[in-house]
C-alpha cells in the first residue's frame, strides 16, 4: 500500500496555482475524544482547510504551547493510541479524499517501529509525517521506510537555522518545508512576522520545495498575511483553543469548522 505523498504536492501545487497559500490545520489524535477528533479533523477540511496535520499526542511535547499541551493531556487521559491515530488518518481522508499527515515527536515512532508505523500510515492513506525532533543526521532508516511507502518526510526549520544547516535539512525532506516561528515569543507581532518573512526567502533559496508556517495565526487577516509571503498557512493552537472553550463538543467541532471557512477565506484574499 502505497501513501498519499502524491496527493500533497498536487494540492499544495493546485494552491499555488489559484495563487494562494494553502491552508493547513492542526489538530491532536482523541482530542476531546477520539471519534470526536475524527470529526473535528473531518470539519476542519470541509470546512476549507486543504491539508490536516493529525497529532500523535506526547506525554512530553516539549515543542507545543499550553493549549496544544492541554489537549494533549486530554486526549492520554482518554487512552489515546497510536491505532487511534492511524484511525483518525484513515476515516478523514476516507471521508473527505484530502491529505492527511501525523504530527509526532519520534520517541513514539522509534518504539512502535518505524516499518510498522510507515506501513500502517500508508495503508490509512497518510500523506507522510511531520518530524520536529528527529535531527536530519539521524533520519535516514525513516527516510528509507517513508520513500518506500510513499510518504512525505516533513523536516522543521527554524529562524535560527543557519544557510547550510537548511540546505541539509530541505536536501532531506520531501513533501513541504514547515517553517517555524512562534509568535509572541520573540520581539513583537511586526518584527516576528518579518523574521518569519526573512525565513522563507532563506529557505526557498535551497530548494523547490513550498515552504509553509506556523506562526501562531488565529485569523483571517493573519492568514491573509503569512499567505502573502508563504506557500502554506499552518494553524493549530487556535483551532484546539476553539474546541477547549466550547461548551460541548459538538459546539466545538462546528467552532472548527467555522474557524477554518474564516481562514480559507484569508488565504483567498477575501478577508
Amino acid at each position: 500500500m502505497s501513501g498519499n505523498i502524491r496527493l500533497l504536492t498536487d494540492t499544495l501545487a493546485g494552491a499555488r496555482a489559484e495563487g494562494r497559500a494553502a491552508l493547513i490545520a492542526y489538530l491532536p489524535a482523541g482530542f476531546p475524544t477520539v471519534d470526536g477528533g475524527i470529526e473535528a479533523v473531518k470539519a476542519a477540511l470541509d470546512g476549507g482547510a486543504d491539508v490536516v496535520e493529525v497529532g500523535l499526542p506526547h506525554s512530553d511535547p516539549v515543542l507545543d504551547g499550553p493549549v496544544i499541551q492541554t489537549a494533549d493531556d486530554i486526549a492520554l487521559r482518554g487512552g489515546v493510541r497510536i491505532a487511534d491515530v492511524m484511525r483518525t488518518v484513515k476515516e478523514a481522508h476516507a471521508a473527505t479524499g484530502k491529505p492527511i499527515l501525523v504530527m509526532t515527536y519520534w520517541n513514539p515512532i522509534d518504539r512502535y517501529g518505524v516499518e510498522r508505523f510507515t506501513a500502517e500510515l500508508a495503508e490509512a492513506g497518510g500523506a507522510g509525517c511531520i518530524l520536529p525532533d528527529l535531527p536530519v543526521q539521524e533520519s535516514a532508516l525513516w527516510r528509507e521506510h517513508a520513500e518506500k511507502h510513499g510518504l512525505a518526510t516533513v523536516f522543521v526549520v527554524a529562524p535560527s537555522s543557519k544557510d547550510e544547516r537548511l540546505r541539509e535539512i530541505t536536501a532531506a525532506g520531501s513533501g513541504f518545508v514547515y517553517a517555524a516561528s512562534l509568535m509572541g515569543v520573540t520581539g513583537t507581532r511586526e518584527s516576528v512576522g518579518t523574521q518569519a518573512q526573512n525565513l522563507v526567502e532563506r529557505t526557498r533559496a535551497t530548494t523547490d520545495l513550498p515552504v509553509c508556517v506556523g506562526l501562531g495565526v488565529s485569523d483571517a487577516v493573519q492568514a491573509a498575511e503569512v499567505g502573502g509571503f508563504a506557500d502554506g498557512v499552518i494553524v493549530g493552537s487556535a483551532f484546539v483553543k476553539r474546541m477547549l472553550d466550547a461548551p460541548d463538543d459538538a459546539a466545538g467541532i462546528e467552532a472548527v469548522r467555522e474557524l477554518a471557512g474564516d481562514l480559507a477565506k484569508g488565504v483567498r484574499g477575501q478577508a
